[in-house]
């Protein structure tokens, strides 16, 4: 999903909404605008120097991605607004007195034109140059690498303290209940994984490109992990009472059959259409990469998801054991 900046709102949208980025873009291009209500504002004569368009162009933009481009910024001063924008700035926007409106971009809206702009070839240029900077803001913050950027989340440690205990649950079911060699392990967590997000273990690391040795949950964000941990512990709850009803063990065929009704009942559908969100469009924007039986689930991640991983209260996972260091010693002695 590798698409041009011009042709896929999903890309355009992750950079705007990178506040990390974005600052690191924002010195790059140098251009400060008039500050206004706390932003800076730029017309249309300031982006079609700028971009060395003409205004019609502008225009042109403004009505193919008009919703676009006000949620990023882009709003029509009137008014009062108008006034007080006219009395500071009134020697810079060479707009005559009597206009009872005014078009103004935000430094946001301003770069989103820039990256839809196919016209300009400084337009073309500078979106090179952005997915440069992206990519840095993102390594650099991240420590180098991305692979454990889930760790930077303050929920993650949570998640995966009480992990082991849900995953006992499960294991120990499968071990009392089903009438099956030890390979049942491997088989029924590939399937919690397939009905959660569509892969199985082997699959899931060869596009995170882990190692052999490297744990696959090490990897995923809280939510995907709690939603396992509720799963497994479902699974497990309905195998021991049918295994109690049936006074045996289960058949890999009954638990199968098990895997199918829980995995469909509607009580599950919003969560894994969550977590399966989650995982691909978090995976897309933080780590660059793609899930393909995901890939329909992909959505721009919100200025709130990026600060999550890569603001000023993301740590890496090393700052949050020791802070939490009385947390794991209590789980060690229960």
């Amino acid at each position: 999903m590798n698409k041009e900046l011009t042709n896929s709102q999903v890309d355009r949208q992750n950079i705007l909404n990178n506040s990390v980025a974005m600052n690191a873009i924002r010195e790059y291009i140098g251009l400060s605008g008039m500050l206004f209500e706390g932003e800076y504002k730029f017309t249309k004569a300031m982006l079609s120097e700028f971009y060395e368009i003409d205004f019609s162009t502008i225009e042109r933009y403004l009505n193919t991605h008009a919703y676009e481009l006000q949620c990023n910024g882009y709003e029509v001063l009137k008014g009062k607004k108008l006034k007080e924008f006219k009395e500071q700035f009134a020697p810079l926007i060479n707009e005559g007195s009597k206009i009872t409106q005014l078009g103004v971009f935000s430094f946001r809206a301003f770069l989103n034109l820039g990256m839809l702009l196919s016209e300009s070839e400084k337009a073309k240029d500078l979106r090179s140059k952005i997915l440069d900077i992206v990519l840095d803001s993102i390594y650099q913050t991240a420590g180098g690498s991305t692979k454990y950027i889930n760790q930077r989340d303050e929920d993650f440690i949570q998640a995966i303290a009480k992990e082991p205990q849900y995953r006992k649950e499960f294991t120990s079911a499968l071990n009392e209940c089903l009438e099956m060699g030890n390979y049942k392990y491997s088989v029924y967590t590939d399937k919690v994984y397939k009905a959660i997000f569509k892969e199985n273990a082997k699959e899931y690391k060869q596009i995170l490109q882990l190692e052999e040795k490297e744990n696959a949950r090490d990897t995923m964000y809280s939510e995907v992990l709690t939603l396992i941990a509720s799963f497994e512990t479902g699974i497990a709850h309905e195998m021991r009472n049918k295994a109690e009803s049936l006074r045996r063990k289960l058949l890999p065929s009954e638990l199968d059959e098990i895997f199918e009704t829980f995995s469909n009942h509607p009580a599950q559908k919003p969560h894994i259409e969550s977590a399966r969100t989650k995982m691909a469009s978090r995976d897309y924007g933080l780590r660059k990469i793609v899930h393909p039986a995901l890939e329909e689930n992909i959505k721009a991640l919100s200025k709130g998801e990026f600060d999550r991983f890569l603001g000023e209260k993301s740590k890496e996972l090393k700052e949050r054991l020791e802070e939490n260091i009385e947390v794991f010693k209590r789980l060690r002695d229960r």
